[in-house]
């Protein structure tokens, strides 16, 4: 069990990765500018920033299993730091594309191992639980993310942001190396790297979680990624974009709230993931439909809510037979599903199209949650 204050970090580790994305969100009209690239090229520094995270997880997860979550965590805040001094110092394009993906590779420690100190100390539907209560932190953190970047865009543009999260990241370390316990079972010997790969690859529950994640999260982080593109061409500005940011915050604040009311009704697990890419698929369809209207913002708000009842559900139960080996195990479920994140929004970014990038995503997430729901019932 974790303490008061320890529980406050581990939420806002938990919130750092998003805020970290969402910040920089608005920033993305300033990068195509300031480099003269055009918007699927800047889009790309947010597709690279999640294939950067892949290894990342890969890499903070093995390390904390065996180093420990502790100096996981600090090592990774230690890299995400260098890495936005690297973007505020690069003088082109590929340049800011590297310093990104250095980026990328630190702050997956925030998710990655944060996630794992969670599994150590909780489980089963408690552990559920606990991460729904921390979804009404990260219901919130996009917006904060959004509203943040819109403004120190507005006014210092891109190295405004890339500073503010260089003193994030420094703030977050300190926090760790004052309150953070280690967490790590001492009397665990744990399978070997390769084994604890051969193991997951073959495992259906795992691949169809992956999914899953991908799905929720490629198209929360597809707005984030053309939207601001979008409010151009409806001459509207970077500020603006920040606050549409309050709109699905409180999407995202509404189902976290919704989860957390099932979760002490005991309604089943699976019957709430249904709702959620139930839900997911209705607001995937409408902004399709909304696509040539400002108004599409309004739908997307329906999309956070099914990601914020979902999300929680998948993260707490993908990896319940992996207790031997938290670490590694949550290093390559983070690795498989931070992948095809990456791949989803190169896809985005290409195609230049929000709201086909949902409708596609809310189809996988019908399909793959339609198969999920069935090992949820038998576990």
């Amino acid at each position: 069990m974790l303490g008061r204050a320890a529980r406050v970090l581990v939420t806002a580790l938990l919130m750092f990765p998003q805020i970290a994305e969402t910040i920089y969100s608005p920033a993305l009209t300033d990068i195509s500018a300031q480099f003269s690239v055009s918007a699927p090229q800047a889009a790309q520094t947010l597709s690279v920033y999640f294939i950067g995270f892949a290894v990342g997880v890969l890499l903070w997860g093995g390390f904390s299993d065996r180093y420990g979550r502790r100096p996981a965590l600090l090592a990774g805040l230690g890299v995400y730091a260098m890495g936005c001094l690297m973007a505020l110092w690069a003088a082109d394009f590929s340049l800011l594309l590297a310093a990104r993906i250095v980026t990328a590779i630190g702050a997956a420690t925030g998710s990655v191992v944060t996630q794992t100190v969670l599994r150590d100390c909780y489980s089963g539907r408690q552990l559920a639980g606990i991460f729904s209560f921390i979804g009404l932190a990260l219901a919130v953190s996009p917006a904060v993310g959004v509203y943040i970047g819109g403004g120190l865009t507005a006014i210092w543009g891109m190295r405004g942001v890339f500073s503010a999260l260089a003193l994030l990241a420094a703030s977050l370390l300190l926090g760790c190396l004052r309150l953070m316990p280690e967490t790590r079972p001492q009397n665990r010997a744990g399978e070997p790297f390769l084994c604890v790969l051969r193991r997951m690859a073959g495992d259906k529950y795992i691949a169809l979680a992956a999914i899953l994640v991908a799905a929720f999260n490629v198209s929360l982080f597809s707005y984030y990624s053309l939207a601001p593109f979008l409010f151009a061409r409806f001459d509207l500005d970077t500020l603006t974009f920040g606050y549409s940011g309050m709109a699905l915050a409180a999407g995202s604040l509404l189902g976290a709230l919704l989860n957390r009311v099932l979760l002490r009704q005991h309604v089943p697990l699976g019957r709430i993931l249904a709702i959620a890419c139930i839900l997911h698929f209705v607001g995937g369809v409408a902004v399709y439909v909304l696509r040539e209207s400002i108004w599409f913002v309004a739908p997307v708000a329906l999309v956070t809510l099914a990601w914020a009842m979902a999300i929680p559900l998948v993260l707490g139960s993908a990896l319940s037979a992996y207790g031997d080996c938290r670490g590694t195990a949550g290093a390559f479920f983070g690795l498989f599903y931070y992948v095809l994140i990456g791949a989803g929004l190169l896809a985005a970014g290409w195609g230049q199209s929000l709201g086909a990038s949902l409708l596609v995503c809310a189809g996988v997430s019908i399909f793959a949650g339609w198969r999920y729901i069935t090992v949820f019932d038998r576990g």
